[in-house]
């Protein structure tokens, strides 16, 4: 892995030089050229250093792996300060994730962010203190020189001991029962209802390897991994974007409604051109734009609402509208207030959604259905954290959620929520 020590051993040159006993930030960018096998994902996992975040857009042409915290943040909105107050700084990063409930984050500024932007690679160090930054660059050196080589990330060689569903299906039938009832009692008019799958295995799964399976077999998809611990951690392979923003545009997309996909291009296109026409499905995902444009309309110019597509994933299909519009103040907290949760993720209307949720869900969503990516003054990204699962030691908590609308079937959903968690449950039992 030539390129990254090089890097590493030029950080330290750097760090040698005489720094300041004063507050601050400072920041030193290794161009990082990508002339060998370097898997940053593989490097970032090596480590025994945590927090460690990795994140892929899901056309593939920007990647990071993030390690270690320089500063942490416990909501977006407290990120977002700490970055105006460095506005000199327009593209420092902070990274990490937002909880199902947004005031909730993790969110960091790293230590070491390596970042690739299309074939251009960077290796950032970044030094911060509110006392002394020749101190923290003593702190700096002790870190680089703690940094292991990189190992390759072993097989996922598992054994399935337990399984257990939240709620089983039993639950999940009188779920669906009780939320079409609210529905056709016109109190709600869609609600989103997840299932929690704990899997467990005989030893400790290894969540990067797990990680990197789903990276090479989920395309279309962003991927993002939060290790917390040796032993904890946070990841998914989400088909969808929570809002994209360069500096007032902005992008974000309805994703709502879903067919199984199929191995045979025709037999897919054939269940694409069902989703297209199906009524059911096509009221799902305007539900979605309209609620989308109606968060927005007060802080944006025009709502452009674009025709829809189907995306085509691994194992489901889904519906989407892509929306772009501008902002009239460029604001991270604002975009992740208005659009977090969607109603793709919580419901319609939200508050009320998300009190059906949290009264009868029969666990905790934590990180699931919120967000990972990115802010910046400059530009910023994130995904809903979909197609996801928590990894505690030996035990797997895959999650899944179906949009339920007046009409649903509680035996047609359970049959959606399979095949979407299917993305993940599959990698975990593949490579026996």
């Amino acid at each position: 892995m030539h390129s990254i020590t090089t890097a590493l051993e030029s950080l330290m040159r750097h760090l040698s030089q005489e720094i300041p006993a004063a507050p601050g930030i400072r920041i030193y960018d290794i161009p990082f050229p990508l002339n060998d096998a370097f898997d940053a994902l593989g490097w970032l996992a090596s480590q025994p250093v945590w927090p460690q975040f990795y994140w892929q857009q899901r056309n593939g042409d920007e990647e990071a792996a993030v390690l270690g915290a320089v500063a942490a943040f416990s909501s977006l909105e407290s990120a977002q300060q700490f970055l105006r107050q460095y506005d000199n700084h327009p593209d420092l990063r902070i990274w990490g994730l937002n909880a199902f409930e947004p005031q909730r984050g993790n969110l960091l500024l790293p230590r070491l962010e390596w970042r690739r932007c299309a074939g251009a690679a960077s290796l950032r160090l970044h030094l911060y203190s509110d006392v002394s930054l020749r101190e923290d660059a003593a702190q700096a050196m002790a870190f680089i020189s703690s940094l292991a080589n990189v190992k390759p990330l072993p097989a996922l060689r598992l054994s399935l001991t337990g399984e257990q569903n939240w709620p089983d299906k039993a639950g999940w039938t009188n779920l669906i029962k009780l939320a079409t009832q609210t529905i056709a009692g016109e109190e709600l008019d869609k609600v989103v209802l997840a299932r929690a799958t704990d899997l467990q295995f005989s030893q400790s799964v290894n969540a990067a390897a797990v990680m990197a399976s789903s990276r090479r077999l989920n395309l279309n998809c962003y991927h993002f991994f939060m290790a917390f611990s040796a032993d904890s951690a946070f990841l998914g392979s989400s088909p969808e974007r929570l809002y994209r923003r360069r500096d007032a545009a902005l992008r974000t997309e309805a994703l709502a409604g879903t067919v199984a996909n199929h191995p045979d291009d025709h037999r897919a296109w054939q269940l694409g051109e069902w989703l297209m026409k199906d009524d059911k499905n096509q009221r799902e995902n305007m539900l979605v734009v309209e609620d989308i444009c109606q968060r927005l309309q007060g802080c944006t110019q025009t709502l452009d609402v674009l025709p829809p597509q189907v995306l085509r994933l691994r194992k489901v299909q889904h519906l989407r509208r892509c929306i772009w519009t501008e902002l009239n103040q460029a604001d991270d907290t604002l975009c992740l207030m208005q659009l977090q949760p969607t109603a793709a993720v919580a419901g319609i209307p939200r508050e009320l959604a998300r009190e059906f949720i949290q009264h009868n869900e029969p666990f905790e969503r934590e990180w699931y259905a919120g967000s990972a990516g990115y802010l910046s003054l400059r530009q910023s990204e994130f995904c809903v954290s979909l197609r996801s699962a928590k990894i505690s030691a030996n035990v797997v908590r895959l999650y899944a959620g179906a949009g339920i609308v007046r009409g649903s079937d509680p035996e047609q959903e359970w049959q959606e929520i399979d095949n979407k968690a299917a993305g993940l449950r599959t990698l975990l039992q593949m490579e026996g």
